[in-house]
């Protein structure tokens, strides 16, 4: 993660959609031949950033929540009182289809602003066939429109919906809503690319997880899991023995979850942007994960309650400043390994000749600046498929 190839004095060659050269002029191949030349102004190009964990498809905010959580209050309080993730649920249910459409594109441009070319978006706002299905169909929508290149992820195991939270009993007939009637219509429509669950104390068990995510496995879709965040439940252990994608926050991941990670192909998928507007001085354990040989990626978690950011930029800085990774490894991060979680990384994370022209100019002599120069945003340009999309 620290081993960068680094061009000076560089030029990129683009054909169509993708990289056909990269190198100094001199080198170029005689059998490309240049259309248009754009002066760059002696930028820094790095790949654009994969923000592989995110919440878009929302409606309303939770600032009065922030607000509370600044006087005092707990996120566990906040959430006994009818606000947290059921909050959004309220919201997001009253929002029609079209509404969120124009939520997703209003972030995406926001992402692009800042660097990012590829995003995972997630529903889990719903918490109902309907609503899942709606914040789903709304990804797909923006899709067609988005700056940002957006990946699907169905979230319906993200907490109880309100009716369903009375009993064991109920909790578990939420259970089988979405073993027997969302994932099957989620899947019948194509809808996502990947399956999520939260595992945690007080939502999801280990036991749950597991079936809703062999479930979606059955239909086709590949499992991502928020795992060990609020307390260690195992989860990472088992995003490892399902091959998942992702094991995602790991804030209270235990020694078994850090080595079950590392001897897989399972992403430690870190957001320390969300323990940073916590305010909890529990970040996951990088350092550890990262000399075990796990493969780490960054993602800000960009939703309403616990992580309101669109900017990769910012998530380098919490990570390296408070995570202790490299600039380097925080660049491959939120890059190339990101991109591999979702199982992209044969198409974009690097600038590498066949890819997908998908990168970042920045207003800085190195990538160096992306932590050094911080609070500022360095994007000067953000290119998709060879296009400038920013």
């Amino acid at each position: 993660m620290r081993e960068l190839a680094v061009y000076e004095r560089a030029v990129l060659v683009i054909d169509g959609e993708r990289f056909a050269f990269v190198g100094r002029e001199s080198d170029i191949p005689s059998h490309l031949r240049i259309d248009e030349d754009v002066d760059a102004r002696g930028a820094t190009a790095i790949p654009g950033f994969i923000d592989s964990h995110t919440h878009l498809p929302f409606a309303g905010f939770r600032e009065s929540e922030f607000n509370r959580r600044l006087q005092g209050e707990t996120y566990e309080q906040i959430a006994a009182s009818g606000g947290g993730i059921a909050s959004t649920v309220r919201s997001t249910r009253k929002a029609t289809e079209e509404e969120l459409v124009a939520n997703i594109l209003s972030r995406a441009a926001t992402m692009a602003r800042y660097g990012t070319t590829t995003a995972e978006a997630k529903s889990g706002y719903g918490l109902d066939k309907e609503c899942e299905l709606k914040q789903l169909r709304a990804i797909r929508a923006a899709s067609a429109q988005s700056p940002v290149r957006l990946v699907p992820t169905c979230l319906a195991a993200h907490d109880f919906p309100p009716e369903s939270r009375g009993s064991d009993t109920a909790r578990q007939g939420y259970v089988q809503t979405i073993l027997g009637e969302i994932l099957p219509a989620v899947a019948e429509e194509k809808l996502a690319v990947f399956n999520d669950v939260f595992i945690e104390r007080g939502v999801f068990t280990r036991d749950q997880g597991e079936a809703v995510l062999r479930s979606g496995a059955a239909l086709g879709m590949i499992p991502r899991v928020h795992a060990d965040e609020l307390s260690d439940t195992d989860g990472a252990a088992l995003a490892a023995s399902l091959g998942a994608a992702s094991a995602d926050h790991l804030m209270y991941i235990s020694d078994r979850g850090v080595d079950a990670l590392a001897a897989s192909d399972t992403v430690a998928n870190l957001l320390p942007a969300t323990s940073f507007f916590l305010m909890s001085p529990q970040y996951a354990p990088a350092r550890r994960l990262i000399e075990k040989g796990a493969i780490v990626s960054l993602s800000t978690d960009c939703n309403p309650g616990t992580s309101m950011t669109e900017s990769m930029q910012t998530v380098m800085l919490f990570a390296t400043l408070q995570m202790k990774m490299t600039v380097e490894e925080s660049l491959t991060a939120a890059t190339l390994n990101g991109a591999f979680s979702l199982r992209l990384a044969a198409e974009t994370g690097s600038i590498e000749v066949g890819k997908r022209a998908d990168f970042v100019l920045l207003d800085a002599p190195s990538y160096l600046h992306l932590v050094y120069h911080f609070g500022v945003n360095l994007v000067t340009a953000v290119y998709r498929d060879g296009r400038r999309v920013a």
